[in-house]
């Protein structure tokens, strides 16, 4: 396996695939992907020794204060590989991230386990997450 950091447009089409494969990136196009990858201060990458993206993430972060963690994707083929805990150690670890002081990420219920392991807590004093959409 490989980590990359830097995304070829190869790399940023197979980002495009790894998104299909999760409910929540489905409708994405490639032309949001492309601009999606290209958008984020810190973008992640596993290879497998065939040269195919097999895990992903993406940060957008101020590099003191705040990182925001998007998009952990493994690919169904190889999910229970440890994949998804090399991606966030990747994460925690990474040169830019180091002086964060908080690292937060959307997730499904069912997802809180996997990220309690990481430090993650639903515990953020009464802070409530707010949208707005914007059409």
């Amino acid at each position: 396996m490989t980590v990359i950091y830097i995304f070829s447009d190869n790399h940023i089409k197979q980002v495009h695939q790894l998104y299909k494969e999760v409910w929540w990136g489905k409708k994405r196009t490639i032309e949001d992907t492309i601009n999606c990858v290209k958008g984020s201060q810190v973008c992640i990458g596993i290879l497998d020794n065939n040269g195919m993206l097999i895990g992903f993430t993406r940060i957008i972060s101020d590099f003191i204060y705040k990182a925001i963690i998007f998009d952990v994707i493994v690919s169904a083929e190889h999910q229970g590989d440890g994949l998804g805990q090399k991606l966030m150690g990747l994460v925690k670890n990474h040169e830019r991230l180091k002086k964060v002081k908080h690292f937060e990420l959307y997730c499904l219920p069912d997802m809180e386990g996997f990220y309690k392991n990481f430090g993650f807590s639903t515990d953020v004093a009464g802070i409530k997450l707010m949208r707005c959409i914007n059409n």
